[in-house]
């Protein structure tokens, strides 16, 4: 097999690279995608069932579509014959539910063209070529996303032969008294699951967790915060990326009044250590860095790539320097590209990526 243009991932992020370049004028047939699975928004609704997730962090643009705008308030408000979403995500406070997200992808995979695209294969290895990149024993293409996406769950290790620790992201119910280890949005949301389950739920957290609406604040998601952000050495970067991604929870009375209530009651408390409780729920989100990406560690070590800690160095277009040229293109997209945009794990990070994807495959 052989072709100009190949997504290595099926997830969310693979899915938005893959409606951007189809808007973007590319036809079916210049693109494959490679994806374990059909279903781009798999490994997401598991995560997001096993937490009992009910609402999207992300307002109106948080969303599939190549394109910010129509997002998903505009979609409600269609459906729904109302001026209510809209009105929401105007005041910044309209949040889609996971059953309209799912709905929305469902309608985007049918319409699109990707189960048509997307080849069964776990691709194991990428490398350069001349004029290209060799993906296994599948061919050369002469431009690549990699878009492989969060490396595994993070455990913690002196829990890890715990038999009473689970990670939150996998299939669990609530025991009596429940240890909640961390304090980002999926702690948070397994405090009030907890609680609304009956348990009485000790919080484990090494710091304080940050309110703020979205996972990195709004300024670095505008272009004059990212040209500010790009203007760093990478050394700087990584600086001000681990400050940014800090655990943080939105704000809003839907989280503090269950807890305070909680508190009063004697059922929620803080403490600095696990402690004997039935369960221990570890919300301590996913293994950090390219050494855990079966598919990132071997080329970067097979094409001595520059790297800064955990991340690979990359080009503001999340491009990997290295091996771009005016020939071909690799880039980097999901958490991995986090040096090129601070919130690339999200749905606005994996369009900025494929727009700039986009760019390289209509010039190149």
């Amino acid at each position: 097999m052989t072709g100009r243009v190949a997504v290595v991932g099926g997830g969310l992020a693979g899915f938005i690279a893959y409606l951007t370049l189809r808007r973007g004028g590319l036809g079916p047939d210049e693109i494959t995608v490679f994806a374990s699975e059909p279903d781009p928004a798999a490994a997401w609704r598991r995560r997001a069932a096993a937490i009992r997730q009910t609402h999207m962090r992300s307002e109106s643009d948080g969303h599939c579509l190549p394109t910010s705008f129509p997002g998903l308030a505009v979609r409600d408000a269609r459906q729904r014959r109302s001026l209510v979403p809209l009105v929401r995500s105007i005041c910044d406070r309209y949040h889609p539910t996971v059953e309209d997200f799912l709905a929305h992808v469902e309608e985007l995979r049918a319409c699109s063209g990707w189960t048509t695209r997307v080849f069964p294969a776990r691709v194991a290895h990428v490398r350069a070529v001349a004029g290209g990149f060799e993906l296994d024993d599948q061919g050369v293409f002469q431009h690549v996303l990699l878009a492989t996406g969060h490396p595994g769950n993070a455990m913690p290790e002196d829990l890890g032969s715990d038999s009473r620790a689970v990670h939150a992201y996998e299939p669990h119910d609530y025991a009596p008294t429940v240890c909640v280890v961390g304090a980002g949005l999926a702690a948070a949301t397994e405090w009030l699951n907890a609680l609304a389950a009956g348990s009485t739920v000790i919080s484990v957290r090494r710091r304080e967790p940050v309110r703020r609406p979205l996972n990195v604040p709004r300024p670095y998601l505008s272009r004059r915060g990212l040209s500010a952000f790009h203007r760093l050495p990478p050394m700087r970067r990584v600086g001000l990326l681990r400050s940014l991604l800090v655990p943080s929870y939105p704000p809003g009375r839907e989280w503090d009044e269950p807890l305070a209530r909680a508190g009063a009651d004697g059922r929620f408390r803080i403490e600095p250590s696990v402690n004997g409780a039935d369960q221990v729920i570890c919300a301590t989100g996913f293994l950090r860095g390219y050494r855990h990406d079966a598919l990132l560690r071997p080329l970067v070590d097979e094409h001595a790539l520059a790297t800064t800690e955990e991340w690979v160095v990359l080009a503001p277009d999340s491009t990997v320097p290295a091996l771009t040229d005016s020939t071909r293109t690799l880039a980097l997209s999901g958490v991995a590209a986090q040096l090129a945009y601070p919130a690339a794990d999200t749905l606005m990070g994996a369009r900025y990526v494929a727009h700039a994807f986009l760019r390289r495959c209509r010039t190149r």
